[in-house]
């Protein structure tokens, strides 16, 4: 762990019983990715979509209770069926947005994925951590990518 990110991070992983290239490509396709992304109970509705370094994806994230969270996403890196790195925020040039850079990697005929989120201050992170839950909503989404791509629900 990198000391001087330490107190800015969330790290989650899972082990998913797909292959990393299955895995990787629920992340490539909006049609993916509508079914799964987001903690349990949400759904996506993306308003535009261009996976490549430097596109992005703008989108809606509806929460159960019917709040609308405008979210925006462009990718910094993509190693296909390896790694992917991007900037999240609510918008474009969004201050408090977040890097994220998620792995995966072989292990026997599953994958482990992890995906690694830095926020720009210990007040942002321990924000997300509060208000967003964003632990718990993070272990969710890779659940819903678990049972995405395995078609069982976890």
């Amino acid at each position: 762990m990198d000391t001087t990110t330490a107190d800015r991070e969330i790290v989650i992983s899972r082990i998913i019983d797909a292959a990393p290239e299955l895995v990787f490509e629920a992340f490539t396709e909006v049609r993916h990715l509508s079914r799964w992304w987001g903690p349990a109970g949400f759904t996506t509705t993306t308003r535009s979509f261009e996976f490549r370094v430097g596109g992005e994806w703008d989108f809606l994230l509806h929460g159960p209770d019917g709040t609308d969270y405008s979210e925006w996403i462009t990718w910094t890196e993509i190693s296909a069926a390896e790694r992917i790195a991007l900037r999240h925020g609510e918008f474009r040039d969004d201050p408090n947005a977040f890097e994220s850079v998620l792995t995966f990697e072989p292990d026997g005929a599953a994958t482990r994925i992890e995906m690694r989120t830095v926020f720009p201050s210990k007040q942002v992170r321990d924000e997300a951590i509060e208000k967003y839950h964003a632990i718990e909503g993070g272990r969710q989404t890779l659940a819903n990518l678990a049972a995405y791509v395995t078609g069982k629900e976890s």
